[in-house]
């Protein structure tokens, strides 16, 4: 799968730290906008065909590339590459506690442009793995009303503090919390026995109540809507973006 038949483009906007970030981004498909964000080793053939997938479906999808190389499989030398790119770049958190990545800010922006070009209820962001906790971090931005956490793994589970932390600062959680108690919904898929994920999930449990819709598969599977693809995950995420993108705005 390649991005050939997606137009290419920019976004530049400051993370939460004021630093000026620019990233490239992949665009295609008409209706409610979905932004998908890639997971660790970046944007491999079977992320783009999940985006494909989100197009076909009948949504306008922006795919940014964080880091990584667009297109390539993801072979060992892919990885180790982008674990550098990662580790040496400020953007984002790999062991802190109870704080959010600074990229967040730049996404919030991404969905904020996207929102206002196509208007709606607001749109859907979708991370995984690495980036997983990223569309609840930008869910502090009113534009996002259908957030996906694909097994989420930052910080990394390094002790049980770090396992069962879900990537925000406390102000963020609390925003998130607002605005779950007030109708937006968040959906979140992992395998049960997947420990890069940690405890999150059961923090999300217990933070959000009813309106985190947890979704476990049965084994010890990583990538939920990609390598390790669960049909059956690939379709609740349509349904949710289909239910939250299509209907009466978001609180």
């Amino acid at each position: 799968m390649t991005l050939a038949t997606w137009t290419a483009g920019q976004h530049t906007a400051t993370d939460l730290t004021g630093r000026e970030l620019t990233f490239p981004t992949y665009r295609k498909g008409e209706g409610p906008g979905v932004i998908v964000i890639h997971e660790i080793p970046g944007m491999i053939p079977e992320v783009i065909a999940f985006g494909e997938e989100v197009v076909a479906a009948g949504h306008t999808v922006v795919m940014p590339s964080l880091f990584g190389r667009p297109g390539r499989p993801a072979g060992l030398g892919e990885v180790l590459r982008s674990a550098v790119q990662v580790c040496i770049r400020r953007e984002f958190t790999k062991l802190a506690r109870r704080q959010t990545s600074p990229v967040a800010g730049w996404l919030r922006s991404l969905a904020h442009e996207l929102h206002g070009e196509l208007g709606g209820p607001g749109v859907g962001a979708l991370g995984m793995c690495f980036t997983g906790g990223f569309a609840l971090a930008m869910m502090v931005d009113e534009s996002v009303a259908a957030p996906v956490l694909c097994q989420p793994s930052t910080p990394f589970p390094v002790g049980r503090e770090r396992a069962a932390d879900v990537n925000l600062s406390p102000a963020d959680l609390e925003v998130v919390r607002r605005r779950t108690a007030a109708g937006c919904q968040v959906l979140g898929l992992q395998y049960a026995d997947d420990r890069v994920t940690g405890t999150r999930f059961d923090t999300l449990t217990d933070q959000l109540g009813d309106a985190f819709i947890r979704i476990d598969f049965e084994g010890a599977g990583h990538s939920t809507v990609t390598v390790d693809r669960q049909q059956a995950g690939v379709d609740r995420v349509l349904a949710f973006f289909d239910q939250r993108l299509r209907a009466e705005p978001a609180h």
